[in-house]
């Protein structure tokens, strides 16, 4: 299977994975045969790339379909409760959080933390989709932070939660294009405090979660949000929702920006190490998640492209790379395999 940008798409490609709506509906089933009204239906609602079936990719091991049902659910369910965030009771609440408590036991028994940020990522773009790629990649940091059963279900049911807030924000200001005014931005500062608020009014939602909500917005170097807290103010769960928050926030589209490459927003996070971000939580990151997903198209610099077969864990940016068309002519050649560990004098320069 291989990842394709939706401008490589083919007519008569196969579908490989189930497309999601925002909703958490299945849009397209895999397996279906791609046209081009399925193709450009899919670039009018924002799909930047799906999987497609390619036999020289046929080991190459995507997300498995429970996950992609837990995922389903979890949308659909949480999309209904941030809508009706007012008038949802304790249970409606608790209901739906089962069904995050549910794919987050699926993620703690599989057990695999070593996943490219992009295999998370569902879709672009989508208020109830951010929350729910932020819970699932804040579930593997806690994993891999050794945070125990307990702490990561409270962990990921605060990731899932933690715009809350933004339900009391008017819409021309989430949707505004362009630079937003002194006081449009004091408002928008304040969706923590509100998610803070509401979950302690209306729900018994423990103090761990709460503090997600409020503090994702803080900097360990005290230049954040709502209270400039710093350091050791700051929850460990919040620290960690924080880099999951910037890292997903960035890698979309957003009405007012372009979203940043995987490897400029991986660097991003990088960069923020010690100011922004809490140090040992920037290394426990680039020790869990890698750039480039299986199946993704890369060129590199010694002219080649390649799709991603396999990942070198504790080296995000050096996966092994398997060629499968003539650099010059494109014409299908017997394959080979690159591994950028072993070659260090070869990169990756860009997505193809």
């Amino acid at each position: 299977m291989r990842l394709e940008y939706i401008s490589r798409v083919k007519e008569d490609d196969t579908l490989g994975k189930s497309i999601l709506t925002n909703e958490g509906h299945v849009l397209l089933k895999a397996g279906v045969k791609l046209n081009n009204t399925y193709i450009n239906k899919l670039k009018e609602l924002g799909v930047f790339y799906i999987y497609v079936e390619d036999d020289r990719l046929d080991d190459v091991d995507v997300e498995d379909e429970r996950l992609s049902e837990l995922k389903q659910l979890t949308i659909r369910s949480m999309s209904h409760v941030m809508k009706n965030v007012h008038n949802c009771n304790g249970k409606q609440l608790k209901d739906s959080l089962n069904y995050v408590k549910e794919m987050i036991d699926y993620i703690i028994d599989v057990g695999d933390v070593n996943k490219s940020l992009y295999d998370i990522k569902t879709h672009d773009n989508y208020t109830y989709v951010h929350s729910l790629d932020t819970c699932i990649m804040a579930t593997f940091l806690g994993i891999n932070s050794r945070l125990n059963e307990w702490e990561v279900k409270d962990l990921g049911i605060g990731a899932i939660l933690h715009d809350v807030g933004k339900t009391q924000i008017s819409l021309k200001i989430l949707n505004k294009e362009g630079k937003l005014t002194d006081e449009e931005y004091s408002e928008i500062k304040k969706h923590t405090i509100y998610g803070a608020e509401i979950l302690r009014k209306n729900f018994t939602i423990p103090d761990p979660i709460i503090k997600i909500v409020e503090q994702h917005h803080e900097r360990v170097d005290g230049r954040g949000y709502p209270y400039g807290l710093s350091s050791n103010q700051i929850s460990k769960f919040a620290k960690i929702v924080c880099i999951c928050d910037v890292y997903d926030a960035i890698s979309n589209d957003r009405c007012y920006r372009k979203k940043f490459s995987p490897n400029d927003a991986y660097e991003l996070i990088l960069s923020g190490s010690g100011s922004s971000f809490d140090e040992k939580l920037v290394k426990n990151f680039k020790d869990t998640f890698s750039i480039y997903p299986l199946g993704c198209c890369v060129k590199l610099s010694n002219g080649e492209e390649g799709y991603v077969i396999n990942q070198n864990q504790g080296f995000p940016d050096r996966p092994v790379i398997r060629v499968l068309y003539d650099t010059k002519t494109k014409s299908p050649i017997s394959f080979y395999e690159v591994d950028l560990l072993k070659n260090p004098s070869i990169v990756i320069v860009d997505i193809a």
